[in-house]
């Protein structure tokens, strides 16, 4: 009996010093509760699961991004802000899966001069349930540089990230395949600090996880507690620096929106720490892809007196966009783009308003309502009438269309006004517009195909792929048309390092 006890102690011994020597310990999990449940969205499980998916189904068939590397999301009560943050997820393949998430979002609550990553939490709790933390890479980040830090009091109360976890989680339970509904891993950090320098060291650290198994989300509203108009006006000048993907332009226009003295601005966006962090973990391999915007005053019954801005972007690596059915027109789409041109025309010289409202004609065909550039081109007897496009990928294709058609018919300053009289005459030509891709080289353009967009600071210039068709020119003499002729900045000129050249493909009809 002796000699059992002291093999079956040996054995618990040997079991204990495995244990302490693989750093196993048997304390509970650590979960960060769901402090927020009830005040920024509900509590009610079955009821949030329903707010989510209905808001993720308003953007259903939108754009969606093959190569999305980050979001930037707003934060906001899901009632004022819940639209502009389904945007964001949506924007994101739902067959794409990552190995983990970082969470970047500014402290509302805390001065910390630096960043504070959770490093004590094992998960994040939700009325959903529960989603895990890397602790592993949490702890990393805080051993790689002492910008990083733990300190809890950035955590406890912070709503930034916790009301992105119900979107997350409803995402890849609605989008992901049976056996990956878990949402990945999360590191959550907190940015708190003003010195560009600390901001710069956490971009150093940061940026070696920018690929492509990652997804980093910024949590981030925009204007604070202007009016209305005003934070339309202060919104889109900070979401074209943010566009821009240069961080001294986003800190620019940060300043010149203070330097502006707007009356209740607090803020141009309270996550810039995070924001300007991103924007330095990215190079001209990425592209910054406007999702939507609103602002508090948009939703019914609201204050417009003081009111808080909503921007969705996806940071996008070689900027190649894609849509759930790789977009196309049917010949009834297209017969009815050119009925909606018609009718935007014939509205105008009637004295009416463009009606873009009309549902009998827009709700039918969601390929309609894709976000995506478009130019109409007018003829009358076979020479060209008045051409007016737009690349912007923030209206749907059917707006973008009745706005194009009425400035060219009365605004292309090159021809006179349309007239009812020769309104018989006129030949509609729609090109809709592909998203736009960054290229490096003239390897990257195929002539006939291609479209090229040339821009250099605030001078810009386009060729439809179809203009190819038209002249006899090589690829290098194509593009340097376009520099000389359209972009004003001389024939060589595209070949300035400071010159982006963009190519885009077109459907003509």
């Amino acid at each position: 009996m002796v000699g059992l006890m002291k093999t079956l102690l040996t054995i618990l011994t040997t079991i204990m010093m495995m244990n302490m020597c693989n750093g196993q310990t048997n304390r509970e999990p650590v979960v960060r509760p769901a402090t927020q449940a009830n005040r920024f969205y509900t509590g009610d499980a079955g009821e949030l699961s329903k707010e989510v998916d209905s808001l993720l189904a308003l953007h259903r068939g939108e754009t969606i991004f093959n190569n999305v590397a980050a979001l930037i999301v707003p934060h906001a009560g899901y009632y004022f802000s819940g639209n502009v943050a389904a945007a964001a997820y949506m924007s994101v393949p739902k067959e794409k899966q990552y190995k983990r998430i970082f969470l970047l979002g500014p402290s509302h609550h805390e001065w910390l001069d630096g960043a504070s990553v959770n490093t004590e939490a094992d998960y994040y709790a939700t009325p959903l349930g529960q989603v895990k933390v890397d602790h592993d890479v949490a702890v990393a980040l805080t051993e790689a540089d002492s910008v990083f830090r733990y300190e809890p009091r950035a955590h406890d109360r912070e709503h930034c990230l916790e009301v992105q976890l119900p979107f997350l989680q409803r995402f890849f339970t609605l989008h992901s395949s049976l056996f990956t509904k878990d949402v990945p891993p999360i590191v959550p950090i907190i940015i708190s600090t003003n010195d560009f320098q600390k901001l710069k060291r956490m971009a150093d650290v940061l940026k070696p996880y920018l690929k492509d198994e990652n997804l980093f989300i910024v949590s981030s509203d925009f204007s604070h507690y202007p009016k209305y108009e005003d934070a339309c006006r202060v919104d889109a000048r900070t979401g074209k620096a943010v566009e821009s993907g240069d961080v001294e332009q986003f800190i620019a226009a940060l300043e010149e929106n203070a330097r502006r003295g707007v009356p209740g601005l607090a803020t141009s966006a309270c996550g810039e720490l995070a924001i300007a962090t991103l924007l330095m973990m990215i190079d001209s391999t990425y592209e910054v892809k406007h999702l939507m915007y609103q602002n508090s005053g948009d939703a019914e019954e609201s204050d417009h007196s003081r009111v808080v801005g909503y921007h969705a972007f996806a940071i996008v690596r070689n900027g190649r966009a894609r849509t759930d059915t790789d977009f196309s027109l049917s010949e009834d789409e297209k017969r009815m783009l050119k009925e909606i041109a018609l009718t935007s025309i014939k509205d105008s010289l009637n004295g009416r308003g463009i009606a873009v409202a009309n549902s009998s004609l827009f709700t039918l065909h969601s390929s309609l309502k894709q976000k995506c550039g478009a130019f109409v081109s007018l003829h009358k007897h076979g020479r060209l009438r008045g051409c007016i496009g737009h690349f912007g990928e923030d209206m749907p294709l059917h707006e973008i269309v009745a706005e194009m058609a009425r400035a060219a018919a009365f605004e292309d300053p090159r021809f006179m006004p349309v007239t009812a009289d020769e309104l018989s005459d006129i030949d509609i030509e729609i090109s809709v517009l592909t998203p736009m891709r960054r290229i490096q080289s003239l390897d990257e353009f195929e002539l006939h195909r291609h479209g090229v967009y040339i821009r250099k600071g605030y001078r810009s210039g386009t060729y439809l792929p179809q203009v190819a068709d038209e002249v006899n020119w090589t690829k290098e003499e194509f593009v340097s048309h376009c520099a000389q002729d359209k972009a004003g900045i001389g024939w060589d000129g595209w070949k300035d390092a400071e010159t982006e050249l963009y190519v885009y493909e077109a459907i003509v009809f």
